[in-house]
């Protein structure tokens, strides 16, 4: 809530307050005024009067500081884009509250960009780093030790390569509008960038794939699987404890009696 709105609650707050405190102090009034001629002066009638008075002193304090208020010049208006984007801040901070709230924000924003560069060069070199970026992603967790700064220089150049592809898709759209004469060192500079970027996505790729050789290679034991040789010595012992009970079932020795 900007300042504004603040200091007209704050009055309209005030204002209720002391109605409140008003029509309290008038009926504790009107109340200790009739019983206490009627019954006489007594503790009751102590107690009566002093609540009255309690109340009418609430009640002037509200009003007095509802006076001081309302003497104090508003806040300026907030400007209607300030505002806006004070309420978008609200709102991605609630939505980044909930459990998955994260990764919505991430997928909203990366369609934002990538429906900002359609129709340029540069949106298809987008939509194959944001594939590789999201691959990447998804073995992060695993890319620790000695390819901990493989990722951290990933994501640097993530960022990188995502304002190059701005810049292009800027350049683009001003060569359309430019006059003549200056689109020729336009094209220069779109081609510059185009080349740039194209070099950039093909290395962040060759990185994704060298990730994934790495997490392979990883999770490689040098002959068998841990797993795998555990659940060969568990079925190799249910075969053994299943054939020793068809054993028992089928051995009936003789049975013997003997008399003395």
């Amino acid at each position: 809530m900007d300042e504004r709105a603040r200091h007209f609650r704050r009055l309209r707050r005030l204002r209720r307050s002391a109605r409140r405190w008003s029509v309290l102090a008038g009926g504790l009034g009107g109340a200790a005024a009739v019983l206490t001629p009627y019954a006489g002066l007594g503790l009751p009638d102590a107690a009566w009067a002093g609540a009255a008075g309690s109340a009418i002193a609430v009640a002037a304090w509200r009003w007095a500081d509802h006076r001081a208020l309302a003497a104090v010049p508003a806040p300026p208006a907030l400007d209607p884009a300030e505002a806006a984007a004070r309420s978008r801040a609200r709102l991605v901070a609630a939505v980044e509250r909930l459990p998955v709230g994260s990764d919505v924000l991430a997928e909203v924003r990366r369609v934002r960009s990538r429906l900002a560069l359609r129709g340029t060069s540069a949106g298809q070199a987008w939509a194959r780093l944001d594939r590789a970026a999201l691959t990447l992603a998804g073995m992060s967790g695993r890319l620790t030790g000695l390819a901990e700064p493989a990722v951290q220089e990933a994501a640097a150049a993530d960022r990188s390569l995502r304002d190059l592809a701005h810049r292009l898709a800027g350049v683009e759209r001003a060569r359309k509008l430019a006059p003549p004469e200056a689109r020729d060192s336009l094209a220069e500079a779109h081609t510059a960038l185009a080349a740039q970027l194209e070099s950039g996505v093909a290395a962040y790729e060759r990185l994704v794939v060298a990730a994934a050789g790495y997490v392979a290679e990883d999770a490689r034991p040098s002959s068998e699987h841990p797993a795998a040789a555990r659940l060969t010595e568990a079925t190799d012992l249910l075969h053994g404890v299943a054939s020793a009970l068809a054993e028992l079932r089928t051995f009936d020795p003789p049975l013997r009696t003997r008399t003395p």
